[in-house]
């Protein structure tokens, strides 16, 4: 009887304890005690104030409420006595300075993680992609510059840029810098849904087209054959299905991982994409296997 009257609830506190410290930083980063600060707000105009995604704002807000950071009277959000205190970026008693530290720092190690991730697909693509017929590359979608690194290691001739949002631009350029390739490597600062691609020879995009839904997908294909030259190649390096959808586990469970944590992302076989490449005008197409569950798909303008 003893045994059941156990609940893991302790354990998975703990264990689950990073959700509402992200919560936290993330509320610190955007400035949210500071307005309101100023006056209590609705959830409408607290989403509108801080520019936030309106799916997510009410649970973001309420969550607060739950973990005692914020308090709400009807519809209305407001401080609690500490973080009025401690988290007004207009008081000396300010301490969310010290959060917004840990919260770039926690930002950095997630980068370096990818990279540790991707760093066998990465010299893969370095080695088995015709490079001899190119002189740069982009990577879109970069993170710490793990596989713009080992191509330009791998291959003298070539430069190359790492676009990705600015808030990336020191993790990616401290990276460039330790491997000694920053004579040949760039930070591009830009939004791939927002802004034009690098226009070079070469556009990579690695684990980016499965975040997003098949219209999403189509128009990220359409930008990159619109930024290349005629020859140029677009590099898609994802965990690919296999065309016959039996064989490459990883690929899948990633897909459902996909389905469950995006709005619209799935993953994909080769055949999927070397289809959606020719449809947005991609001349010649073909899979080619990388390390582990990963392989390319290489269209060629």
């Amino acid at each position: 009887m003893a045994i059941r009257s156990k609940t893991p609830d302790r354990i998975m506190q703990l264990g689950l304890g990073f959700w509402g410290s992200k919560t936290l930083l993330t509320a610190v980063e955007l400035g949210l005690f500071t307005e309101l600060a100023k006056k209590p707000l609705d959830a409408v105009a607290l989403t509108k104030r801080l520019e936030l995604h309106p799916r997510s704002a009410r649970d973001f807000f309420d969550a607060l409420v739950a973990l005692g950071m914020l308090k709400r009277a009807g519809a209305r959000y407001a401080n609690t006595a500490e973080t009025a205190l401690f988290l007004d970026r207009a008081k000396p008693s300010y301490v969310g300075g010290m959060l917004e530290m840990c919260n770039a720092r926690l930002y950095g190690f997630f980068l370096k993680a990818m990279t540790g991730l991707s760093q066998g697909t990465a010299r893969a693509i370095a080695q088995k992609f015709s490079w001899k017929s190119y002189r740069s590359f982009a990577d879109i979608g970069c993170a710490q510059g793990g596989v713009a690194v080992e191509i330009a290691l791998a291959q003298k001739h070539v430069t190359g840029e790492g676009m990705d949002l600015p808030v990336v631009r020191p993790v990616f350029e401290a990276y460039v810098r330790a491997s000694k390739v920053d004579k040949r490597l760039a930070f591009h600062a830009g939004d791939f849904f927002k802004d034009p691609l690098p226009r070079t020879d070469v556009l990579i995009m690695g684990h980016i087209l499965h975040d997003w839904n098949l219209d999403e997908k189509m128009m990220l294909l359409e930008k990159a054959y619109a930024a290349l030259p005629p020859g140029g190649a677009l590099i898609v390096h994802e965990a690919l299905i296999d065309d016959a959808r039996k064989h490459n586990a990883f690929g899948l469970l990633m897909s459902l991982n996909m389905l469950i944590e995006t709005h619209g992302g799935f993953d994909f076989t080769g055949a999927d994409c070397r289809r959606w490449m020719k449809q947005v005008g991609f001349k010649r197409t073909k899979v080619e296997k990388l390390a582990g569950p990963d392989a390319m798909v290489i269209g060629i303008k």
